[in-house]
């Protein structure tokens, strides 16, 4: 990142981003993700621009992204957010004119140590078709929630498509294939082929109902500034809302009754004996408590190589290994 013309502290933000990705097992998130990050600043022209407040209240905010990478976006409008809510007990952030905002449970983490609650949508260019269809008309459009617990938080992260993007980026580079049923080609036919379906579309996730909660997030996000339809990697939208439980109740009460219902769904009789029942988020931070012991995660050769060409380095730091 220092290569491309970002700061010390910006280089910071996006790599805590990644690497976080790495450590919970999301690695299409992750370090090929700052391949990514990479092409895309190459093939852009124009330089960016700082993040500018358009617009605020006691309990609002309105960023314009400056075509920054989203996890710079995505930082400070959930830092904003948190702000507002301490003060206030409730607030709205929206951003427009950003790309790649990465993994919403990233930005939830932080909301939920705060002791709120929190809800973030978003949404970008028409990658994915709308039931029915095979035409692109919605972004894979995230959507995620997040609790306080007395334990661990309760944060529910998905994407509203059948294949997230940096999936489907990270086959083509690996030369696989996709699963079926996933994406069409630009003839509107089914495809297995990566570098189709970034020509095509992506099939949505959940039917008819998950084609309407990605409209909903694809509202959201125009809410947040963003077009209506925006350009591939230009214009993402990213709606954030943050409450503090205090502003109904009592928020350790809350919190508890948050631990104990949590409880009620793990101790849920499963259908497979060794298959217990998780409540989200558990399976990714399992994994980043167990890689972090490890103190060691895996990256494709062919990642490797291109983030060392990318810095311009000449050979392995001490301690990496391909």
């Amino acid at each position: 990142m220092l290569a491309f013309d970002h700061t010390d502290a910006e280089a910071d933000i996006i790599a805590d981003h990644l690497i976080d990705c790495e450590l919970r097992g999301l690695s299409f998130g992750g370090l090929p993700r700052a391949l990514s990050v990479i092409d895309r600043l190459r093939d852009t022209s124009t330089p960016r621009r700082p993040i500018t407040v358009l617009k605020e209240s006691p309990v609002s905010a309105s960023l314009d992204g400056g075509d920054q990478v989203g996890y710079l976006v995505g930082l400070r409008a959930t830092e904003m957010a948190i702000e507002k809510a301490r003060s206030t007990g409730l607030a709205v952030v929206g951003a427009s004119k950003t790309w790649y905002t990465g993994m919403f449970s990233y930005y939830l983490e932080r909301v939920t140590q705060a002791g709120f609650a929190g809800m973030i949508a978003g949404s970008g260019g028409q990658k994915v078709a709308p039931h029915g269809g095979t035409e692109g008309r919605f972004s894979t459009n995230p959507i995620a929630f997040g609790f306080p617990s007395d334990g661990a938080p309760v944060i529910w992260d998905i994407g509203t498509a059948g294949v997230m993007l940096g999936e489907v980026v990270l086959k083509e580079r690996l030369g696989q294939e996709l699963d079926e049923g996933l994406a069409f080609g630009p003839d509107g036919q089914p495809t297995r082929d990566p570098a189709a379906a970034l020509k095509g579309a992506f099939t949505v996730w959940g039917g008819h109902k998950g084609s309407g909660l990605a409209m909903v997030v694809q509202l959201l996000g125009m809410l947040a500034g963003q077009a209506a339809a925006p350009l591939s990697l230009r214009d993402c939208g990213f709606f954030m809302i943050v409450v503090d439980p205090a502003l109904l109740g009592d928020a350790a009460d809350f919190q508890a009754r948050v631990a104990a219902y949590a409880d009620s769904l793990r101790a849920t009789r499963p259908l497979d004996p060794a298959r217990p029942v998780r409540v989200p988020f558990e399976r990714s931070s399992a994994e980043r408590e167990r890689r972090l012991a490890a103190n060691a995660i895996e990256v494709p050769d062919l990642v490797y190589e291109g983030l060392r060409e990318a810095a311009g380095a000449t050979q392995a730091q001490p301690g990496v290994e391909a």
